[in-house]
C-alpha cells in the first residue's frame, strides 16, 4: 500500500486500566483489513506493564506489540496468532512526537479511537490541551469532523468528568463507556473484553465478529458461542 493510498485509524491508548480492550480493538481493526497508527501514552505503558508484564518500548515497539496482541485477556501468551502482513499495517508514533503525522489535519486518517480513555485523557481532549500526541491527534480529529470514539474506563465518575464527557459529545465525539454486556453469552473474560471492543468498532463502522448480536430472541446467550 502506498503512502497516498494508506488512510489509517489512529488508536490512542491512555493510562486507564483496560489494556486488553485496546488489544482487542487493534486485533479487530487488523482483521478487518484496516491500517492503524498507534499512539501509546507514557502513562499507559505503566498500566500495560502492570496488567500484562509487557514493557512497550519505542525502539522495539513491533516486537512488543506482537507479544501484546497475541496475549489473551486472561494473561495467557500466544492466545491469538498475528501475521507479518497484519503488523506491516501498523505504524507507531511516540507519544511525545508532536511533529508526527497525526498532529496535522492534512494527514490522511479515517478517525480516532481512544481505548481505554482515562479521566485525565477525557479532560485533556475536552479542554483541547494537546499536551501529548494522543491529545493533539484527538483535537485534530474533532476539528476535521472525523469520527472520534472515546472508550472511558473509570468508576465512579465525578461531576467534573461527566461535564467533560458531555462537552466531548457536543463536540461530535462518541463517548463509549467500557461497559461489557452479558446477553451475548459470555463464558470467559475474553468474551467480555471483545464485547466492549466490538462496540467500539461498531461506533467506528468497522465490521467484525467479536460478539453475538441481539436478534430479538430471549435465551440467545445460552447458545453455542460459535454461532455468531
Amino acid at each position: 500500500m502506498t503512502h497516498q493510498q494508506r488512510r489509517p485509524w489512529i488508536v490512542g491508548v491512555s493510562g486507564a486500566s483496560g489494556t486488553p480492550f485496546a488489544a482487542a480493538v487493534l486485533r479487530g481493526l487488523l482483521a478487518a483489513g484496516e491500517s492503524v497508527d498507534l499512539v501509546v501514552s507514557r502513562a499507559s505503558r505503566l498500566t500495560l506493564l502492570d496488567e500484562t508484564g509487557i514493557a512497550f518500548r519505542d525502539g522495539h515497539w513491533r516486537d512488543d506489540l506482537r507479544v501484546w496482541l497475541e496475549r489473551g485477556a486472561d494473561g495467557k501468551p500466544d492466545a491469538f496468532a498475528l501475521g507479518e502482513a497484519e503488523l506491516e499495517r501498523v505504524r507507531h508514533w511516540p507519544a511525545g512526537d508532536l511533529a508526527a503525522g497525526p498532529s496535522s489535519g492534512s494527514y490522511p486518517a479515517r478517525g480516532m479511537l481512544i481505548v481505554p480513555a482515562s479521566t485525565a485523557c477525557v479532560a485533556g481532549v475536552a479542554l483541547g490541551l494537546s499536551k501529548d500526541l494522543l491529545q493533539r491527534a484527538a483535537s485534530v480529529t474533532l476539528k476535521e469532523r472525523r469520527p472520534l470514539v472515546v472508550a472511558v474506563r473509570e468508576t465512579p465518575l465525578s461531576g467534573q468528568t461527566l461535564k467533560q464527557m458531555v462537552a466531548l459529545d457536543e463536540a461530535g465525539a462518541i463517548v463509549l463507556p467500557a461497559s461489557p454486556a452479558f446477553y451475548a453469552g459470555a463464558t470467559h473474560i475474553q468474551d467480555l473484553v471483545d464485547f466492549v471492543a466490538g462496540r467500539v468498532l461498531d461506533a467506528a463502522g468497522v465490521p467484525h465478529r467479536l460478539y453475538r448480536r441481539w436478534e430479538g430472541e430471549l435465551g440467545g446467550g445460552s447458545r453455542d458461542p460459535g454461532d455468531r
